[in-house]
């Protein structure tokens, strides 16, 4: 029995109508709505029902047969020729306890208390993408040449002069490489810099996409115990002197949200001068320091060109720009532009030129002080629910976080990982530190996506979660 076909064709079209018969046909026996052996309609019955000529059609038959997707017989008639079937594969989960497992799961989203996203609630979408898309018609119409690799001019010079008034940072435009978010410019970073195989000093706990990034670089790890005052020096400095890399959040450490002290500052920097060491300075959240004015970055210290510093856009505007920065020391400039040359080019100017505008014309700094007000509601609603639940140490604000203190033996990922099927997923502590013989055990609420309406209910559930695991 002949297979009916529900083909269409646009005259107005510029592929012309053979070829458009051609790929209809073509689609449907690729996708398998047309299964081997389906007999289709003669070319002259097909002509009639579409209206078009009969040697259109032809053509297009000839074209399917030479790509051998049927066969024509007088015995049979036209048939779509034999092919294996097509398999649907699923997408593959990664291995189970995997570093792309943790990732995607911290990742995942949106839900509420996930860290690392900024609140939606806040941001003037719909003025950014105005900007961003007078943006692509000006990329579109752009002459069709490469962009400097550093990144544009307009938006280096807008964050040279942001971290000059909200982070200290004295640095000229041509100091600054755009990149795309924290993860591509600390690769970058890593790659100018040369230390493969050398020794880094890390926080315990720390960021993990970090320390697995640095594990790629092939660097050999020596893990630092934070306290109170930050990164341990003396431990860093009687365990692994010979460290050539620093990899620090000064400014709110990832996770617990600490201030390095300014003692500890000056001796990092001093040792990192005398010594020949690196430091990547991690702005993480410097910027919505929610009690009191920010600290000034490790980098406005730096005297001996020692420092790199880091930041990104993704946790005040949003993770799904990409977009992020570096400041390189002087010395270093040419060596950071040419390695963004060729191995770690900027986003599209595009999502640059809009953020730079965004910036230019007050939005972002308005952005942030909106953002912190809000930010700060929010921390002390979460902690006025949670307090009264648990003992007062084990509750503590973090930044935009509010860590909950476990027991040692709770199983914080496995609580995390129940909680994902109620729309919460906050991050469990173990998983920032670099060995279990360190870890803790706790979970990280993000303050930013706490809900507001459901903020008592979502607790509740919480903490169900929690006493059944503890």
């Amino acid at each position: 029995m002949t297979k009916p076909l529900n083909l269409k064709v646009d005259r107005s079209a510029k592929t012309t109508l053979a070829e458009q018969i051609r790929y209809g046909i073509a689609t449907a026996i690729e996708s398998g709505v047309l299964e081997p052996g389906t007999r289709l309609p003669s070319w002259q019955d097909l002509a009639a029902q579409l209206g078009v000529a009969r040697g259109t059609v032809r053509t297009a038959y000839e074209k399917l047969d030479a790509a051998q997707l049927i066969v024509a017989s007088r015995a049979t008639g036209t048939r779509v020729a034999p092919r294996p079937r097509a398999v649907v594969k699923g997408e593959q989960r990664p291995d189970p306890g995997s570093f792309l497992e943790i990732y995607q799961e911290m990742t995942q989203g949106p839900a509420f208390f996930q860290m690392g996203v900024p609140a939606t609630d806040t941001f003037p979408a719909t003025l950014f993408a105005r900007i961003r898309a007078k943006a692509v018609r000006a990329e579109a119409t752009a002459a069709p040449i490469y962009p400097d690799p550093r990144g544009e001019l307009e938006l280096r010079r807008e964050i040279a002069g942001y971290l000059a008034i909200a982070r200290g940072i004295d640095c000229s435009p041509s100091q600054i490489i755009v990149t795309g978010g924290y993860s591509a410019g600390l690769g970058l970073a890593l790659r100018a810099l040369g230390v493969e195989g050398q020794k880094a000093w890390i926080e315990d706990p720390g960021f993990p996409f970090t320390r697995k990034g640095l594990e790629l670089a092939q660097l050999s790890l020596s893990p630092i115990p934070v306290d109170a005052d930050g990164i341990d020096i003396d431990h860093g400095l009687h365990h692994a002197p010979d460290a050539k890399l620093v990899v620090v959040t000064p400014g709110q450490q990832a996770p617990l949200g600490l201030i390095l002290s300014l003692e500890r500052r000056l001796r990092l920097l001093d040792w990192a001068a005398a010594s020949g060491v690196w430091v990547i300075e991690d702005d993480y959240l410097s910027e919505l320091q929610l009690a009191g004015r920010a600290a000034p970055a490790l980098a406005s210290l730096d005297r001996g060109g020692r420092v790199i510093h880091i930041g990104s856009f993704s946790k005040t505007i949003s993770p799904t720009l990409r977009l992020g920065f570096i400041v390189a020391p002087i010395g270093l400039m040419a060596r950071f532009a040419e390695v963004a040359a060729c191995l770690a080019p900027p986003p599209g100017p595009s999502v640059q030129l809009a953020t730079a505008e965004f910036m230019r014309d007050g939005h972002y700094l308005r952005h942030l002080r909106r953002s912190k007000r809000a930010y700060a509601a929010k921390r002390e609603d979460l902690l006025a629910q949670l307090r009264p639940h648990f003992d007062a140490d084990n509750v503590v604000a973090t930044g935009l976080a509010v860590l909950l203190r476990l027991p040692d033996a709770t199983p914080d990922l496995t609580i995390a990982r129940e909680m994902l099927a109620f729309g919460m997923f906050p991050a469990p502590l173990s998983a920032w530190y670099a060995s279990a013989e360190t870890s803790r055990s706790g979970l990280l609420l993000g303050v930013a996506t706490s809900p507001t309406k459901e903020l008592a209910r979502s607790c509740d559930r919480l903490i169900d979660i929690i006493r059944r695991f503890s």
